[in-house]
């Protein structure tokens, strides 16, 4: 009959194994994140990473900047766009599986003091902040917002631009412009009272859905693909409302 010092091997070394087996199965999961979903993507990685193994690292930036890394071989497993043509030019490259849409970003005029919409239309302003249009999806709506007002043109020499809608807040929010353009979880993080930004109607810009696709470089694909499924979960999807975008 097998002495207690044998069954407490035994249990022991099933201990080793089962720890063994979850180190193997753990994985860092690299998401290239649009700069506005930062803030929320570590809310949902905070809640994914209590029940799962695997840890996210976030890597934040403009699309346009974090698109371009990507085509250039950037060791990044999943990539969350501010908009829908990067994820699907990847897919069509074959870089990446087919997008899903994982939020729909507002965008708005924000202006720390004074009506925000107000002060635009009586020029009461220095420097007015917009992302980069060439790289910001956010800053491409903008665009053409102040296009649709027929102000673009006449903004031109008081545009601060930002690399991306962060630091596009930033300019706002240390008064280094005097209002901006930028997204609504922004200013709804800093609880910024309702008179001192203008909810752009969404139908008078290009819509600012944003889509995530799972890269085929991964070199972590099932633990990509559990985190991408994740972000579709209930949990998630209350976490993305809560913070001020609409829900696909």
């Amino acid at each position: 009959m097998p002495s207690p010092t044998y069954h407490i091997m035994q249990c022991c070394f099933a201990t080793l194994l089962f720890c063994a087996s979850t180190l193997t199965h753990a994985a860092d999961i690299n998401v290239a994140c649009a700069s506005n979903f930062q803030p929320s993507l570590q809310k949902i990685a905070a809640a994914f990473e209590q029940t799962n193994p695997h840890r996210i690292r976030i890597s934040s930036g403009s699309t346009g900047k974090l698109y371009a890394q990507i085509q250039h071989g950037a060791p990044f497993d999943l990539f969350l766009s501010a908009d829908r043509e990067r994820p699907a030019d990847l897919h069509k490259q074959g870089l990446a599986e087919p997008p899903i849409t994982y939020a729909i970003g507002r965008l708005v005029l924000y202006a720390p003091n004074g009506d925000p919409r107000a002060r635009l239309e009586r020029d009461d302003f220095r420097h007015l902040a917009i992302a980069n249009p060439q790289t910001a999806p956010y800053g491409t709506a903008a665009r053409a917002i102040l296009q649709k007002l027929q102000r673009w043109d006449a903004v031109q020499s008081r545009l601060v631009t930002g690399e991306n809608i962060s630091q596009t807040f930033q300019f706002v929010h240390t008064r280094n412009a005097e209002l901006g353009f930028v997204a609504l979880t922004q200013v709804l993080a800093i609880n910024a009272p309702q008179d001192r930004y203008w909810l752009i109607p969404s139908e008078q810009h290009v819509s600012l859905e944003q889509d995530a696709v799972l890269l085929r470089s991964s070199r972590t694909i099932d633990a990509a693909r559990s985190f991408l499924a994740y972000l579709q979960s209930t949990t998630a999807r209350e976490i993305i409302a809560r913070d001020g975008y609409e829900v696909p």
